[in-house]
């Protein structure tokens, strides 16, 4: 598609884009220095496979369950690589939702090649995802949208997919602790994660009480150098954006949009890839044991290991083993759950890595065409946000994909 810029629209400067992302490569040794990190990803996704099925087996008490990963039920597996499609269906949905506004409508095909070019960036930089974050807030940059809208915007995309975990971590710890859920119910791993939880989510809520003028007030109270103030003024930044961010997260729920439903897709279907995978090597724990055991172990995820290897599996595999569960049984479930879930996106998140640097290519060719007015053959549709900026309003929009 094409795009119509919004009159009351200024687009930003671009922050530096991700490594590999920028100007066609003049040669093979130039595009191998500017995809560098993509291709170093990829190397390290080979060598992980290459250790788990050649050099692990080998390892004392971990060959007999190791080698048994070959002979998974088929089915099963086949079936976990269709609940990942669909998880993965549920965020490009979610994404395209929330950063349809302040002027720019993202198109589902841009939806979906920022979402797993984002893949391939976590598996760079893992902690909590910022590798796919970065490359977000890049695209939508380059997209048009503003530079506080996009802080907003991320920080709302990050408010509605979590609410999910911790609304999850506070209905199954209690539920499975009270009995309402079959399982085993160690207490930290429900009552305490689930109290945790719960004060996540009034932490959350708490931003809204922080005023508008929040930076004015703290850059005034301050009484260093006009650095110092500097510095305090972009600290401040902070809290504004939490509470835009919350404030703009209710809106779009008031607003009642069916993509806000993916938040809840991308959770369920990933967390199904790993109930199937269990169905792979025996019978599967109770679904709220599954449920517990996935989200414990994801907490792992905010730990930087490279590549993301390591904590999210060692997490998982600890907490379904606090659960009562076979411990051969949970590594091999927690296995072939991490390699459709994680690894296995990765071939197609490169294609969609180049597609989108295409893509992109094509918005800056198309920004001085629409300067000034609307150029033939473009397209138009209304945004997600009103006049301010926020959800629930009815201006023009700028068509990206």
């Amino acid at each position: 598609m094409s795009r119509i810029a919004d009159p009351d629209t200024t687009k930003s400067p671009s922050p530096p884009p991700p490594d590999g992302f920028g100007d066609e490569p003049a040669s093979f040794r130039q595009f191998l220095l500017q995809h560098r990190r993509v291709l170093l990803g990829a190397l390290a996704a080979g060598a992980l496979i290459a250790l788990v099925l050649a050099v692990l087996p080998q390892v004392a008490g971990f060959g007999t369950t190791l080698t048994r990963l070959r002979h998974g039920d088929k089915l099963w597996l086949l079936l976990g690589v269709g609940f990942e499609a669909i998880s993965l269906g549920g965020y490009i949905a979610l994404l395209r939702t929330v950063f349809s506004g302040d002027g720019v409508r993202i198109s589902w095909s841009a939806a979906y090649q920022i979402t797993l070019a984002g893949v391939v960036a976590t598996k760079v930089v893992s902690a909590a995802g910022a590798g796919g974050l970065a490359v977000t807030a890049w695209a939508m940059s380059e997209a048009g949208m503003r530079a506080r809208a996009i802080a907003r915007r991320i920080a709302a995309f990050e408010i509605l997919l979590y609410a999910v975990y911790m609304g999850a971590l506070v209905i199954f710890g209690f539920g499975l602790r009270t009995g309402l859920f079959k399982g085993s119910a160690p207490f930290t791993l429900t009552v305490v994660l689930g109290a945790i939880a719960a004060g996540v989510i009034v932490l959350a809520l708490a931003f809204l009480l922080i005023p508008d003028d929040v930076e004015r007030r703290l850059t005034n109270l301050s009484r260093s150098s006009p650095r110092g103030k500097r510095v305090l003024q972009r600290l401040s930044s902070i809290p504004r954006t939490l509470h835009d961010g919350v404030e703009t997260a209710i809106d779009l729920v008031r607003s009642r949009q069916l993509g806000l439903l993916g938040a809840v897709v991308y959770w369920a279907f990933d967390i199904a890839v790993l109930w199937a995978s269990f169905h792979a090597f025996g019978a599967a724990p109770p679904v709220a044991v599954v449920v517990l055991g996935y989200f414990v172990g994801q907490l792992a995820n905010a730990i930087p290991f490279p590549g993301g290897i390591g904590g999210v599996e060692g997490g998982m595999i600890g907490a379904f083993i606090a659960f009562g569960i076979n411990g051969s049984t949970a590594i091999l479930a927690v296995l072939a759950y991490r390699a459709v879930s994680f690894w296995l996106p990765t071939l197609p998140g490169l294609f969609a890595y180049f597609q989108l640097r295409r893509t992109v290519t094509r918005w800056r060719e198309q920004a001085p065409a629409t300067d000034g007015g609307t150029s033939s053959g473009t397209e138009a549709g209304p945004s997600a946000s009103g006049g301010d900026g926020r959800a629930g309003g009815g201006d023009a929009s700028a068509v990206v994909g």
